[in-house]
């Protein structure tokens, strides 16, 4: 495309996204005099039409759309999706109850923009050749696998902090269990005391305990939530302390210590493994450019001898 084009079609562009945000701003402020006006005793609405505009924009154009893509999704998704998607959700520390359907809506967003993609590198840029088919390639996979990755990637993320501060966490039950607390009154002060994702697993164990749920319930959907091993192998301690009457101080104890030491061997492989990491980036990276440099020299003298 003649680079003489593209900068009126971004002033174009630039002016339609201005004129949508002015738009969209008086009618929010219009949607806030009618929201205030409701509140007064002597105002009534009128029709239909009127209290539909009483409603927020984003209430009466978003949500809507919001429901016809998410419908849309569930129509060409298979079986136990949005159960695995939940699940997902869950490990990720993301427990809004729309959360699935806002992620099935971006699913069906990043497929419904590949035709897009396509027409932006092979009409509007005009390329062509290989170049413009892995552009094309990468574009397509960006939008199609992008919302599972960056899930995937957060899910990692979280459980990985969760491995990382459970024998910290398991060090202050520990001592709040061995000054004579209870179980759940340790569990209370480390949640107020160390943030994370983990005290935030316990916080949601504690507070479905106090609605009602037995401990061990509680603690098996945490660890089903979480999926991690340590945290697994934490909560079936814990019950079968519970279960046989051990001492809940010892139990504590000895998991931490195993947790710390599985800590230690977790950095350990972390360490023996990035020599082996760092060879792809030396082999294709830094070695070329040190042959330059050092052989460069060498056969353009013997070059110019013969």
């Amino acid at each position: 495309m003649d680079i003489s084009l593209m900068f009126p079609l971004l002033l174009l562009a630039g002016a339609i996204g201005l004129i949508i945000w002015i738009v969209a701003s008086g009618a929010d402020e219009k949607a806030t005099v009618r929201a205030s006006l409701r509140q007064l005793e002597d105002y009534e609405v009128q029709n239909v039409r009127d209290q539909e505009l009483l409603k927020p924009m984003s209430q009466r154009t978003v949500a809507p759309l919001m429901e016809r893509l998410v419908e849309l999704g569930k129509r060409f998704t298979p079986d136990g999706y949005s159960t695995k998607v939940r699940g997902r959700l869950l490990a990720a520390g993301i427990n809004s109850p729309d959360a699935v359907d806002r992620f099935i809506a971006i699913k069906v967003i990043g497929v419904a923009l590949v035709p897009v993609a396509l027409i932006l590198v092979f009409v509007v840029l005009a390329m062509s050749g290989m170049m413009a088919l892995v552009l094309a390639l990468l574009l397509v996979l960006l939008l199609v696998l992008g919302p599972d990755g960056l899930l995937n990637r957060r899910v990692e993320e979280r459980q990985a902090e969760i491995k990382v501060m459970l024998p910290d966490v398991l060090d202050l039950l520990v001592i709040s269990v061995e000054a004579g607390l209870g179980f759940e009154q340790a569990l209370d002060r480390t949640v107020a005391s160390v943030p994370g994702a983990l005290t935030q697993e316990f916080a949601r164990m504690l507070g479905e305990v106090r609605a009602g749920s037995s401990r061990a319930d509680a603690m098996r959907a945490m660890e089903k939530r979480a999926d991690v091993p340590e945290l697994r192998s934490f909560v079936l301690a814990i019950i079968q302390a519970d279960t046989f009457g051990f001492s809940i101080g010892r139990v504590l104890r000895a998991q931490a210590d195993e947790m710390r030491i599985k800590r230690r061997q977790m950095a350990q492989e972390k360490a023996q493994k990035a020599p082996v990491k760092m060879m792809i980036p030396m082999v294709f990276c830094v070695f070329p450019a040190l042959f330059v440099v050092v052989i460069g020299p060498a056969i353009i003298n013997i070059s110019n001898s013969f």
